[in-house]
Parts: C-alpha cells; structure tokens; sequence
C-alpha cells in the first residue's frame, strides 16, 4: 500500500463514528450491512450516516452493493489487510520477537 493511500485511510477513521461504522462492519464480514441497519445499530440518523460512508468508501475502506433498492455496504478485507501490512512493514526492523504483544493480537488465546 502506498503511504498516501494509507493516510487517506486513517483520516478516513480519525471521527468516531466513522470508526465505529468501519468497526461494526467489519464485525458483520463479507455480507456487510444495509444502510437502515446501520443507522438503527448505531443510531445514526441517515443523513449523517451517508456523509460517513462515503468518506469511508472514498478512502477504500469500505464498498457497497447494490440488490434492488437496498445498498449494502462491507469492509474491504483486502484493503484493511493491506493497511495493517503497511503499518507492520517495518515492524522491529525484522526481529519479530521485538513484536510478540502486537502479533499475540492476530492469534487471541
């Protein structure tokens, strides 16, 4: 992932209802949410809620399908991959001993 790309990202993420829609649709995996659920689980008026998503889905955090006239929207596994790869790059300059708590995160006992 390029560095501009990663930033637009965690802009993108940096507003707490923003963070907490990409959260919450992470949690619901591939099949994401439709947008009613999302307002009603978060009690976000619509409004509001569609400037959020689509920063988030500017950013390419998030993508959306369309079934009939419901639009349901998801993470985009691949691009978090991506963005946590970024940020973990370079991590303990390739001693990953040094990055024990940070990785005991990807594997929960």
């Amino acid at each position: 992932m390029e560095q501009d790309k990663a930033i637009e990202a965690f802009a993108a993420l940096a507003q707490p209802s923003r963070m907490s829609i990409f959260r919450l649709l992470v949690r619901a995996g591939p099949d994401g949410l439709q947008v009613g659920e999302i307002s009603r689980r978060l009690n976000i008026v619509a409004s509001t809620l569609s400037g959020h998503l689509g920063v988030l889905k500017r950013s390419g955090l998030l993508r959306a399908t369309r079934h009939q006239r419901e639009i349901h929207y998801f993470a985009d596994l691949e691009v978090v991959n991506h963005l946590v790869g970024f940020l973990l790059a370079d991590c303990c300059d390739g001693r990953p001993d040094n990055c024990s708590e940070v990785l005991s995160l990807l594997n929960p006992v």
